[in-house]
């Protein structure tokens, strides 16, 4: 009776064993590869056909990953995603300026250094079979980072990351850039043939020169005809930028080593932070021969479209905008003045795409950008978006291209210097600076309260 007993109860065991092998659940590397999973994107000025064919080429080698693209207002953009992530409901992928990374730093989940990512494999002629593999791969290192991209993308991306309270920081790179802009000289070629100008300025004392020749002044002082839409600051597009620059090629050391801004220090006659703010400030300066814009003015992005201003300061995104805002207007693209005999110094505005925080599809998020970002894959986005390269590899590439070849041979030299909380806090204490020197400030004494305005934000 015992015996008969055992012999149950053995088979009843392995038929357990067998029903439970052949009820076995999919593999971790089955479920990464299978699980259906949407990636949110959020961007400010890429339109989703700009990014279509790299969704495409992704979704091509991850067929479960789909894409749910949404472009907002520049106007919009930090409200709606301040908004979206306090609700829990933020994107998995976002686009922020270079400028914006310490602002966003928290909400970031910085680059792993390895991914698991899902792959599935269809093998065999007649009995198909479909492999299932999980690969833990390595993201880019910082010492491909920086010899990848130009330089500036390094310096503002990477930060110092701590795990928590018990760990050391680590340098950890917060975002990838698909593209670099730089700031370029436009001008209109008709107005320069009128004016016997053959050539645009490539040095600023050639610039103040041809700013004399091209103005035209009329009663009243009233400005008929601007040489340069540049001076002031609430209607010039980018001022900030341009007076930055100002002050970068000439030697102004913005920032300590330990993260201060110090462009205020020495005397006011020794100080250069504030030649450059007269030089930029002198056009707009009644007073001064290069007088040649106030605030009464348009913008000067309309300014130069409508024909009165003959240069204007830009970036290649201004391009195709005025392209289609003046179809018949003559111009074209010089490379941005430089100080004669100093070093070339070119100013970076650019966007990096980087993982929220809260994304629950973190691999797979950072998975895309990397892809998004790489050589073989950002190639159609520039050509579709016509923006310049942030990698060091396809400089050569937009040499010969009649508009980005300005903007392209500049990114090498190109810096930036604001690595702070508060970019727009930033920004108008510049345009607070020059509109006070305007009035008559003193330049030294504006520049120590920008100094310290700028200072409480970094």
């Amino acid at each position: 009776m015992r015996r008969t007993s055992f012999k149950k109860l053995s088979l009843l065991f392995a038929l357990i064993l067998l029903v439970g092998a052949g009820c076995t659940g999919p593999s971790a590397a089955e479920i990464s590869a299978t699980k259906p999973a949407t990636i949110s994107i959020w961007q400010v000025f890429d339109s989703e056909e700009s990014l279509l064919p790299i969704m495409n080429a992704y979704r091509a080698i991850h067929p479960n990953i789909s894409f749910e693209y949404r472009q907002l207002r520049s106007d919009e953009y930090k409200n709606e995603l301040l908004r979206a992530f306090a609700e829990g409901k933020g994107p998995d992928v976002f686009a922020i300026h270079n400028t914006w990374v310490g602002e966003y730093e928290s909400l970031i989940a910085p680059l792993p250094a390895s991914l698991q990512i899902g792959y599935s494999e269809t093998r065999g002629t007649i009995k198909k079979e479909t492999i299932y593999t999980l690969k833990e791969e390595p993201t880019i290192s910082l010492r491909a980072l920086k010899n990848d991209f130009v330089d500036v993308v390094s310096k503002d991306v990477v930060r110092a990351y701590r795990v928590n309270q018990n760990t050391e920081p680590q340098d950890r790179i917060f975002g990838l850039p698909l593209s670099v802009d730089t700031m370029a000289l436009y001008y209109n070629k008709d107005l320069l043939n009128a004016a016997n100008i053959p050539e645009p300025p490539t040095t600023w004392t050639q610039f103040q020169e041809q700013v004399g020749k091209l103005t035209k002044i009329g009663q009243n002082d009233t400005i008929l005809q601007s040489g340069a839409a540049v001076g002031t600051g609430k209607n010039i597009e980018r001022a900030i930028d341009i007076l930055n620059l100002l002050m970068l090629q000439n030697g102004v050391e913005m920032v300590s080593d330990r993260g201060s801004a110090i462009f205020a220090t020495g005397s006011d006659k020794e100080n250069l932070a504030a030649d450059a703010v007269r030089f930029y400030t002198d056009f707009a300066n009644p007073l001064k021969q290069v007088y040649t814009w106030n605030d009464s003015q348009p913008n000067s992005f309309d300014a130069f479209v409508n024909g009165k201003a003959a240069f204007f300061l830009g970036y290649a995104y201004h391009a195709p905008l005025i392209a289609a805002r003046s179809p018949k207007l003559n111009f074209a693209i010089a490379p941005v003045p430089q100080i004669e005999g100093g070093k070339t110094v070119n100013y970076a505005n650019y966007w990096v795409e980087t993982v929220s925080r809260q994304t629950k599809n973190l691999d797979t998020a950072w998975d895309f950008v990397e892809f998004a970002a790489s050589k073989d894959q950002v190639t159609k986005y520039l050509d579709l978006a016509k923006r310049p390269p942030a990698r060091r590899a396809l400089v050569s590439s937009q040499l010969e291209d009649e508009t980005l070849s300005i903007f392209a041979s500049q990114v090498l030299t190109a810096q930036s210097w604001y690595h702070g909380r508060d970019a727009g806090a930033m920004e108008q204490a510049f345009i607070d600076l020059i509109g006070a020197t305007l009035s008559g400030s003193d330049t030294q004494e504006i520049l120590t309260i920008t100094q310290n305005k700028v200072n409480q934000t970094l």
